[in-house]
């Protein structure tokens, strides 16, 4: 049994077959598939699927940094609305990004422990994104530092301090696609860090593994995921997939 603990199926990429993706998903295990949000313009999306699939999805519920734009505090005033009605696993996607355009820093910051806070409140996990931004994540999770904060650090790509750090502070790392990638880095050190701190994940339609690498991802893919993480710690692939399970379940709570 596998989770995809981060994937967009809702997204229109997979209008046309998102049935199909669904069942090649769970001929290779996949049982239970966690849906970040992206922004007010996504939410109907996501619940819909949601709907479609009650049994096998859990939402999450968030505002994407990348979509943090001068209208703001109207976009999060829509998730806090959508987070206070629904019924959500989790907060997220959230986190910084300063890869496309750091207009915005001051926002995304401020967003960003916002909805932090939101979490420590209602005793969610949160799906935190970073991009050219570990600094500016770990100074903030630092702040907000708590019992009551935990989840995972989405797509991981840095380094093996950071990534202890991120342990030290509780949460999960977030293994996609990226450790099958050649020049990936993180499949170098990941042994240094026990398969109990991690959960598996695709971001479908994004950054799938290789040989499908700059194709759309689908969360079938995963499989190649687990077969690299196999690998890197010389395990049986069901005693690894029954850690990755649980460490899954003890993030999202279902």
């Amino acid at each position: 049994m596998i989770v995809d603990t981060h994937t967009h199926i809702f997204v229109e990429q997979f209008d046309k077959d998102r049935a199909e993706v669904i069942e090649r998903a769970k001929a290779v295990g996949i049982e239970k598939f966690v849906l970040p949000n992206i922004d007010s313009k996504s939410i109907e999306q996501l619940n819909q699927t949601v709907a479609e699939y009650p049994d096998d999805m859990l939402p999450l519920m968030g505002l994407h940094p990348t979509s943090v734009k001068e209208n703001w505090q109207e976009e999060l005033a829509i998730i806090k609305q959508e987070l206070e009605k629904g019924k959500y696993y989790g907060i997220g996607e959230i986190g910084i990004d300063l890869y496309w355009d750091k207009t915005f820093l001051k926002q995304q910051q401020l967003v960003f422990q916002t909805q932090l806070q939101w979490a420590k409140q209602k005793k969610l996990p949160v799906s935190i994104h970073i991009r050219d931004a570990f600094n500016e994540v770990f100074e903030i999770v630092e702040q907000e530092k708590s019992p009551d904060l935990r989840g995972v650090f989405h797509c991981f790509t840095g380094t093996l301090d950071q990534a202890k750090h991120a342990v030290d502070l509780g949460f999960h790392l977030g293994i996609g696609g990226v450790v099958t990638f050649k020049n990936g880095k993180i499949d170098k050190f990941l042994e240094q860090i026990p398969p109990q701190n991690l959960v598996v994940e695709t971001d479908a339609p994004w950054l799938a593994p290789t040989p499908y690498r700059g194709k759309r991802n689908e969360p079938a893919y995963i499989d190649l995921v687990v077969n690299k993480l196999a690998d890197i710690y010389q395990m049986k692939r069901e005693e690894l997939e029954c850690i990755l399970y649980h460490n899954s379940m003890d993030v999202f709570d279902f």
